[in-house]
C-alpha cells in the first residue's frame, strides 16, 4: 500500500503491523493499551459521531491536551478521514492567543483534556463565537464528554458515508492548521496538507535506524513532547506507520519513571532533556566518591574523545563495561536511538551519548516544512551538524547565508495572510527559513543563527546571539541566557541562573544564601562565579562578539510567564521589557 493521506497509515498498520499495544496511556497507575483494531474502530466511531453532530468536510476542530494521550490520536484519525481540519493548540498559551487562534481559524468544536482547560475556554466562550461546543476527555462535572461522540457513532450503519468521505479526501487537501508560537507578534497559521505530512514521514523513515533482530511487536517509543507541535506529531506518524507502539508519557516530570517502565527503543527529545539526563547521570556518578567517581570521570574523558563510526578502543570497551552499560540500563536498556530537534544540541553531549551506546540523531526543520528538512542518519553522523537534507527536498544557501528550501513537504502559504506568504518565498518558489547556515563538502547542513536575531553593535559589527547562547548554556550554572547589544557599544547578557545548581555550589563553598531566586541572583559570589563561566565562552569568540558584562535575573524564564514560547525559544522583546532595569544597568 502506498499511503497518500494521513489516515491511510491506519489502514497500512492494520494490515502490516497489527498489535495489542498500538497506543498506551497511563491512567490511575496502570498502562491502558489500545490495539490497532480498537484504534481504527474508535476512529470510525468518532467520524460517525461527528457527522451526526453536523460536522462537514472543511470544518475546523480544535484539540488541546495538557499531556499526550490516546484520545488525541483517536480524534486525529476520526477528524482527518472525513475531510475535517484539526487545529491543535498549545495548552499553555495566553488567553489573548487562544481568542485569536479560535477566531482566525473559525473552530467549530473543541476537545480538551481536562477541567483546567475546559474552564479556560468557558471563560472566553463569549469571545469565540464560532465555537458550538466544547468536550473533555477527562470526566468533568457539567462538561460534555468525548464519550458522547463515541456513543453517537456507535451504530456502524453510517460507515459507508465515512468511507465515501475518506475516498473523496485529496492528498492536497488541508489536514491541519498549526499556529506557530512566534517570538514576536501574533501566532501565524500554517496550513499543512496530507501530502505535506505524508511525504515528510516517508522521506524521514529511512533515516531512523532499525534492528531487524527485534520483532515489530516489541518495538516501543515514549512520547512526551507536545503532540500539538509538528515535530512530535510527524514522528508520531512515523513511529505508528512503522509498527512501533506509542506509549504516551504521564508528564515531562515523570519521564524517568516512564522510561524505566516502558523501556522504549525510540524517543523524540529536545536538547534540554538530553542536558538534564546527562546532569542527573553526572551528579550521581561523582556523588559515589572515591575510586568509583574517578572511574566515572575517566570514562567521560574516554567518551569525549570518541570518533563516531570508528572501532572502539580497548579503553572504551572497558569504560563501557564499567560505566556506560549502567547508563543504558538506567534508561531502560533498549534505546536504538534518540531523535533530537527544536534547538541546537551540544556537540560534546552528542559525542558522549554516542560513545555510551545511546545514539542521538540531530535534525532540523520548521512547522512550515512539515517539519524535517535535514537529519543525521545511522552511519552518517556529524555532531554539530543537523545532518544531510532529505532526498526529496532542494536546499540552498542564499548570498546572505539564509537557508531556503523547496519540496513536497513545504507548505503553500500562511492562513489568511497573503502579505506574509509573499515575504516567505523567493521569486523561484523556495521557502525562506529565516535561519543562517552552511553546507559542507559532504552535504551536511550546519545552522549558525536566526537571521532575524542577528544584530549590529554601534561599532558596525554583526553578532550572532544564538551561537554564543548555545555555548554558554553548556555551563551547569546557566539555565537561560540572552545576548543583547543591538545598537550598543558591546554585547552583554541577561542570564537566568540554574537556581538549584547555584544554591548547591554556594552551600559547598560556604556562601550564605537562601533558595530564593531573588537572593541567588543578587549574590556577588554567585555572579562572580558565573562571570568565570562567561570568560571561558569568550575565549572561543572574536573580540567584537565577546560578552563584556552580565546581569542575573531574579526569576525563571518560563512559558507560563510569557518569557519563552511553547517550544522554549526566547521571547527576546518580552525578556528585555521584563528586565529593563537590568538591561539599563548593563549599559549605564
Amino acid at each position: 500500500m502506498n499511503p497518500k493521506r494521513i489516515f491511510d497509515f491506519s489502514t497500512l498498520v492494520l494490515e502490516k503491523y497489527p498489535k495489542e499495544d498500538c497506543l498506551a496511556t497511563k491512567k490511575k497507575g496502570k498502562w491502558i493499551k489500545t490495539s490497532t483494531m480498537e484504534f481504527v474502530n474508535l476512529g470510525n466511531k468518532i467520524s460517525r459521531g461527528l457527522l451526526k453532530l453536523g460536522i462537514n468536510p472543511g470544518d475546523k476542530i480544535g484539540l488541546i491536551s495538557t499531556n499526550n494521550r490516546t484520545e488525541w490520536a483517536v480524534m486525529d484519525l476520526g477528524i482527518s478521514q472525513i475531510g475535517v481540519i484539526t487545529v491543535p493548540v498549545y495548552p499553555s498559551i495566553s488567553e489573548e492567543d487562544y481568542i485569536y487562534i479560535f477566531n482566525d481559524s473559525e473552530i467549530k468544536y473543541c476537545f480538551v483534556s481536562d477541567k483546567e482547560l475546559y474552564k479556560k475556554l468557558i471563560k472566553i466562550k463569549a469571545q469565540i463565537p464560532s465555537v458550538v461546543g466544547i468536550f473533555t476527555f477527562d470526566e468533568v462535572d457539567g462538561a460534555p464528554n468525548w464519550n458522547e461522540i463515541l456513543d453517537l457513532g456507535e451504530n456502524d450503519l453510517t460507515q459507508d458515508e465515512v468511507d465515501d468521505l475518506a475516498k473523496a479526501v485529496n492528498p492536497d487537501d488541508i489536514v491541519t492548521i498549526i499556529y506557530t508560537s512566534g517570538t514576536t507578534g501574533r501566532p501565524k497559521g500554517v496550513p499543512l496538507t496530507h501530502h505535506n505530512l505524508v511525504s515528510n514521514v516517508l522521506a524521514s523513515t529511512p533515516r531512523i535506524p532499525k534492528d531487524k533482530s527485534i520483532d515489530y511487536k516489541e518495538l516501543k517509543t515514549l512520547s512526551f513532547l507536545p503532540i500539538c507541535h509538528v515535530f512530535e506529531r510527524m514522528l508520531y506518524y512515523l513511529y505508528f506507520s512503522n509498527g512501533i507502539s506509542i506509549y504516551f508519557a504521564e508528564s515531562i516530570d515523570k519521564i524517568g519513571e516512564n522510561v524505566n517502565e516502558v523501556k522504549p527503543h525510540y524517543m523524540t527529545v529536545v536538547p534540554r532533556v538530553v542536558e538534564k539526563v546527562y546532569d542527573t547521570i553526572y551528579n550521581k556518578g561523582i556523588a559515589s566518591g572515591g575510586l568509583k567517581a574517578k572511574i566515572f570521570l575517566w570514562s567521560i574523558g574516554i567518551a569525549e574523545k570518541y570518533e563516531i563510526g570508528k572501532p572502539k578502543s580497548l579503553m572504551h570497551i572497558i569504560a563501557d563495561k564499567l560505566v556506560f552499560k549502567k547508563w543504558r540500563e538506567g534508561l531502560g536498556g533498549n534505546f536504538i536511538t534518540l531523535v533530537s530537534g527544536s534547538a541546537p544540541l551540544s556537540k560534546r553531549l552528542n559525542i558522549i551519548f554516542h560513545a555510551a551506546g545511546i545514539p542521538i540523531l540531530e535534525g532540523y526543520g520548521l512547522t512550515e516544512t512539515s517539519p524535517v528538512i535535514s537529519v543525521n542518519s545511522p552511519g552518517h553522523v556529524k555532531p554539530g551538524s543537523v545532518g544531510t537534507p532529505l532526498e526529496n527536498l532542494q536546499v540552498r544557501i542564499e548570498s546572505d547565508g539564509e537557508i531556503v528550501v523547496k519540496g513536497p513537504s513545504v507548505f503553500k502559504g500562511y492562513y489568511k495572510d497573503e502579505e506574509k506568504t509573499k515575504e516567505a518565498f523567493t521569486d523561484d518558489g523556495f521557502f525562506r527559513t529565516g535561519d543562517i547556515g552552511m553546507i559542507d563538502e559532504d552535504n551536511f547542513l550546519y545552522i549558525t543563527d536566526r537571521k532575524k536575531e542577528m544584530f549590529k553593535t554601534s561599532g558596525g559589527k554583526f553578532v550572532a546571539p544564538q551561537v554564543i547562547e548555545n555555548l554558554a548554556k553548556a555551563s551547569k550554572f546557566i539555565e537561560q541566557i540572552m545576548v543583547v547589544g543591538e545598537g550598543e557599544k558591546m554585547p552583554c547578557a541577561l542570564i537566568q541562573p540554574d537556581f538549584a545548581y547555584a544554591k548547591s555550589w554556594a552551600d559547598l563553598h560556604k556562601v550564605k544564601v537562601t533558595e530564593s531566586p531573588k537572593e541567588i541572583a543578587a549574590n556577588p559570589a554567585i555572579k562572580s562565579r558565573i562571570e568565570k563561566e562567561i570568560e571561558k565562552v569568550n575565549q572561543g569568540l572574536g573580540k567584537w562578539e565577546q560578552i563584556k558584562k552580565i546581569e542575573l535575573t531574579p526569576k525563571a524564564w518560563t512559558v507560563e510567564n510569557g518569557l519563552l514560547t511553547p517550544t522554549l525559544k526566547l521571547k527576546r522583546k518580552a525578556i528585555k521589557a521584563e528586565f529593563q532595569d537590568l538591561y539599563d544597568r548593563l549599559y549605564r
